[in-house]
C-alpha cells in the first residue's frame, strides 16, 4: 500500500521563481540521504568525494546512507566509515524497500534544515553539491538536472531517451506553470524542510521530486545542469514494477496537486 508519510518538524541553469527570496541557508545544516540497495561496491568511493566537495564549504552536514537491508556487506562498510567521521550515518530498514520511502525515512530522522538525495552509483556527480548548496540560497529547490541548457546524458540509448521524454512528457498538466521545470524526474536535489513540512509524501515508488513540485511550498526552483555519468558498480533498480508505480503516482498527484 503506498501510504504517505508526514515528514516531522524537527529541528548556470534553468529558474522559475514566483515569490521573494527565501531566507539564507548560511549556518543551516544539511541531510544528504544515500539511498542503497546492492551498492556495497560504491559506497566507500562515494562517501568520500562527497566529503571532500563539501569540505571547502564548512557547513554542519550529515550523510545518512538508508539501505534496504542488502546484506551486501555495506552494513560493515558503512559503519566503520561512521566510526571515523560521525556526520555519517547508516540507516538499515527490514522488510521494506522503495527508493521513496528510504529517503523519507532518513529525512525523517534528521534535524536538518536542508533536505538532499542523491543516488549511490556514482551517476550523480558528488562534486555538484557545493553547486546546489549555492543556488539553494535563493531557492526552495534546486534541481542536479540532466536536461537544463548544457546538461547532458551521453550514455544513454535511443530508448532510454525515449522513455525518459515520454515519464516527463506525462508530468507537464501535473507541474504548475510558475515553477515547471525540465528535469522533473532527477533523484538528485536539495530542498528546504520549510517547503514541504505540511505535505505527506508517498513512501512507495522513485519519483519523489516529482511528488514535491506537485505538492510542496515549492516558490522558486532552480536547475543546475550536469553530465549523468556511468554506473561505477552494481545494477540499475529500473524495471517494470517500477514503471507501473510510476503510473499510479502520477493519478494520484492528478487528485492531490496543489492548486
Amino acid at each position: 500500500m503506498n501510504v504517505p508519510h508526514a515528514l516531522p518538524t524537527l529541528g548556470p541553469g534553468a529558474r522559475a521563481e514566483c515569490r521573494d527570496v527565501p531566507n539564507s541557508v548560511l549556518g543551516r545544516k544539511l541531510a544528504l540521504v544515500i539511498p542503497t540497495l546492492g551498492e556495497a561496491a560504491n559506497i566507500q568511493v562515494l562517501l568520500e568525494r562527497i566529503a571532500k566537495s563539501l569540505q571547502p564549504l564548512a557547513i554542519p552536514y550529515e550523510l545518512i546512507v538508508v539501505d534496504d537491508d542488502s546484506q551486501d556487506g555495506i552494513e560493515g562498510l558503512v559503519t566503520k566509515i561512521a566510526q571515523a567521521d560521525e556526520r555519517v550515518r547508516l540507516l538499515v530498514r527490514k522488510g521494506v524497500r522503495g527508493l521513496a520511502g528510504a529517503v523519507i525515512h532518513g529525512w525523517a530522522n534528521s534535524d536538518a534544515d536542508v533536505l538532499g538525495v542523491m543516488d549511490a552509483d556514482l551517476q550523480h556527480p558528488p562534486e555538484l553539491v557545493p553547486h546546489l548548496w549555492h543556488a539553494l540560497e535563493s531557492n526552495d529547490l534546486v534541481i542536479a538536472s540532466r536536461y537544463a541548457p548544457e546538461g547532458r546524458r551521453n550514455n544513454w540509448n535511443r530508448f532510454r531517451h525515449l522513455i525518459s521524454q515520454i515519464s516527463i512528457w506525462m508530468t507537464l498538466p501535473l507541474q504548475r506553470p510558475s515553477i515547471r521545470v525540465l528535469d522533473p524526474m532527477s533523484g538528485f536535489f536539495l530542498v528546504r524542510r520549510s517547503a514541504i513540512r505540511d505535505i505527506q509524501l508517498h513512501t512507495q515508488g522513485f519519483k519523489i521530486l516529482l511528488e514535491i513540485l506537485v505538492r510542496g511550498d515549492i516558490r522558486s526552483v532552480e536547475e543546475i545542469p550536469f553530465t549523468f555519468g556511468q554506473r561505477f558498480q552494481g545494477k540499475s533498480k529500473a524495471s517494470v514494477k517500477v514503471g507501473i508505480e510510476y503510473l499510479k503516482l502520477l493519478a494520484q498527484l492528478r487528485k492531490q496537486r496543489r492548486k
